[in-house]
C-alpha cells in the first residue's frame, strides 16, 4: 500500500500557508487536473483526488490543526471519495463555494450551528496467518488516533473558563472583504472559523482540544477472510466530542505467507513429492492442512510427474457460509542422483523388464 504524500506538499505550498494561500493553491490545482478536462488521462484524475483531499482537510481549520500534530492518522486517513455521498461531498466545499459566490451558500451566508463532532475514523493493519483465515479467530489490535481533550471535554479552555465570541467575525467563523461590487466570504483567521476564541487554554490539550489516544480493540474475524480485504467495526474508532457517538474502526487485513500451502480465493494449493517407486505402484498422502485437520489423498499407480490431485470441498470457508474452496496437490516425482551397485542392477533389471512388455 502506497504511502499518502504530505497535503502541503500536494498543494505546493508552505505549512504556514493562510486560507486564501490554500484556496488559491486548490484551485490552480484543480482547473489543472479536473477530469472533465483531461478525459483522456486517467493519472490527471488521481491528482485531482489527491488535491482535493488536501485541500478538503487543510481548509478546515480544526482538521488542520489535526493534521499538523498527528499527521494523517489525525485525520482518520483523509477523505473518503467511495464512501461519500454527494452532501458530503458539498459539506466539504462549502467554503469554496462561498468564496465563489460572494458568501451566499445553501446556509444563506449565515453561520452554521454544529452540533457534537462525532469520533474520528481510524484505520489499522492486521496479519492473519492462513491457518486463522480458514479457522476465524478474535484477535486484539491496536488503535491509535486523535480524541477529544477528557480534562476539557473537547472545548480546548481551561477547567472553570469558556471561550469568548470572536471579536474579529462576531462569532459567525466567517469575515467579508469587498472587491469592487463583489463581496467575498472567507475562514476568519482568528478563531480558525469556530466562532469562539480560547482566552486560557486547558493545560492537558493546550488549547488544541484533541489528544492523542491508543487503545486495544478485540475485533472477530470471520472464516473465509482474505489479505487485501477491510473489516467496519461500528463505533471503535475515537471517541467523538461529549454527546456524539464514536468514530468506526477499518481494519485492513493482510495474509502471512504460509510455509506449506498457497492460498487462491477459497482454494488452497501444495506441493508434494513422492519416490520413483511410489510414483509406479501408486499409495496415499497424509496432509495435514492449515485448519489442524488430516486429509489423505490417493494416487495411482503410474502418476505422472506435475500431476494436480484435486479434492473438492476442503479448502477455505466461503464468507457467505454456503461451503468452502479445494485443496489441491501438485505431484512432484524425485530422482534419486546416485544410485548404489545393487539399486543400478535392480533398475537394469526393472528397465530390460519394461522394455521387454
Amino acid at each position: 500500500m502506497s504511502e499518502k504524500r504530505d497535503y502541503y506538499e500536494v498543494l505546493i505550498i508552505e505549512r504556514t500557508a493562510n486560507e486564501d494561500d490554500i484556496r488559491k493553491a486548490y484551485r490552480k490545482l484543480a482547473l489543472k487536473f479536473h477530469p472533465d478536462r483531461n478525459k483522456d488521462d486517467p493519472e490527471a484524475e488521481v491528482m485531482f483526488k489527491e488535491a482535493t483531499e488536501a485541500y478538503t482537510i487543510l481548509s478546515d481549520a480544526q482538521k488542520r490543526a489535526q493534521y499538523d500534530r498527528f499527521g494523517h492518522a489525525g485525520v482518520g486517513g483523509g477523505f473518503d471519495f467511495q464512501g461519500a455521498g454527494v452532501g458530503d461531498i458539498f459539506s466539504h466545499f462549502q467554503d469554496m463555494f462561498a468564496d465563489f459566490f460572494g458568501g451566499f451558500g445553501p446556509q444563506g451566508g449565515q453561520g452554521q450551528a454544529r452540533g457534537p463532532r462525532r469520533g474520528q475514523d481510524t484505520r489499522v493493519r492486521a496479519s492473519l496467518t492462513l491457518s486463522e483465515t480458514m479457522s476465524g479467530i478474535k484477535k486484539e489490535v491496536h488503535v491509535r488516533g486523535a480524541a477529544p481533550c477528557e480534562v476539557c471535554e473537547g472545548s480546548g479552555a481551561k477547567a472553570g473558563t469558556k471561550a469568548s465570541t470572536c471579536g474579529t467575525c462576531q462569532g459567525s467563523g466567517q469575515v467579508a472583504t469587498q472587491r469592487g461590487f463583489i463581496m467575498f466570504s472567507s475562514t476568519c483567521g482568528t478563531c480558525r472559523g469556530s466562532g469562539r476564541v480560547i482566552n486560557e487554554p486547558c493545560a492537558e490539550c493546550h488549547g488544541e482540544k484533541y489528544v492523542e489516544k491508543r487503545k486495544k480493540v478485540l475485533v472477530s474475524f470471520p472464516a473465509g477472510i482474505d489479505g487485501g480485504q477491510r473489516l467496519r467495526v461500528p463505533g471503535q474508532g475515537m471517541p467523538g466530542n461529549p454527546g456524539a457517538e464514536a468514530g468506526d474502526l477499518y481494519v485492513d487485513v493482510e495474509l502471512e505467507p504460509d510455509p506449506d500451502f498457497e492460498r487462491d480465493g477459497f482454494d488452497i494449493g501444495t506441493r508434494r513429492k513422492i519416490s520413483f517407486p511410489e510414483a509406479a505402484l501408486g499409495g496415499e498422502l497424509t496432509l495435514k492442512l492449515p485448519d489442524s485437520s488430516d486429509l489423505v489423498v490417493k494416487y495411482a499407480a503410474g502418476v505422472q510427474p506435475g500431476t494436480v490431485l484435486t479434492t473438492r470441498n476442503r479448502g477455505v470457508p466461503e464468507l457467505s457460509g454456503r461451503g468452502r474452496g479445494d485443496v489441491h496437490v501438485l505431484i512432484e516425482v524425485t530422482i534419486p542422483e546416485k544410485l548404489s551397485r545393487k539399486a543400478k542392477k535392480l533398475i537394469e533389471e526393472l528397465k530390460e523388464e519394461l522394455g521387454s512388455g
